[in-house]
């Protein structure tokens, strides 16, 4: 059986659940990372010597950062769906899932951790407020993405679009101001109406 380790309120896990969920996939899971440690342990360090999460053994095959896994999975088990046939589809759905790496997720941590996990007292609202700037930019990016096809990897859900739901689902539920966005509204409501998403991509933000 598939094992995966990490905790459920990691958008890097979440990343990995959401894709077991599309996918159908039963799965073990031990929480891991943060206030659940395991991952400091030398038997963990043995698997993925950063010390990070998820980690999955898929029957013995260890493979760790999230985007791999969301690949993996995809490519293993879900040909035609997550990973989508036509190879310019799997490419477009692939190059958000870097732009996300590269280009979102650099102003998108930020401003989660300060607003999300830092004390009041102690955030660094400079740095927030000129992280804001560029994910409303970069939002404005994939909108205009959004305005020539339904997903990300053309006309249907695939594995590109689970990195930057989930990173839209923080964009929409954090306390800031964000621009009118058409095409990204509708995107994500349709992400929103799939149930997947809502078990394992729609929990509080802590």
């Amino acid at each position: 059986m598939l094992k995966i380790w990490g905790r459920k309120n990691s958008i890097n896990v979440q990343k990995v659940l959401w894709a077991c969920g599309e996918l159908g996939l039963t799965y073990d899971r031990v929480d891991a990372g943060m206030a659940f440690g395991v991952n400091n342990t030398p038997e963990y360090r043995a698997m993925n010597p950063n010390g990070l999460v998820p980690v999955i053994d898929d029957d013995g095959f260890i493979l760790w950062e999230s985007h791999a896994i969301v690949r993996y999975l995809a490519r293993r088990y879900g040909t035609g769906t997550l990973w989508p046939v036509d190879d310019r589809c799997a490419a477009d759905a692939d190059r958000w899932m870097d732009w996300y790496n590269t280009t979102l997720w650099p102003d998108l941590r930020p401003v989660f951790w300060n607003l999300v996990r830092t004390p009041p007292e102690k955030r660094d609202m400079a740095l927030v407020k000129s992280c804001l700037r560029g994910l409303s930019t970069n939002f404005q990016i994939l909108d205009g993405a959004l305005a020539r096809q339904d997903y990300l990897g053309g006309s249907a859900f695939s594995m590109g679009d689970i990195p930057l739901g989930l990173a839209a689902f923080r964009w929409y539920n954090l306390d800031i101001e964000r621009p009118a966005l058409s095409n990204l509204d509708a995107w994500y409501a349709r992400l929103c109406s799939r149930p997947a998403f809502q078990a394992h991509g729609m929990a509080p933000l802590t």
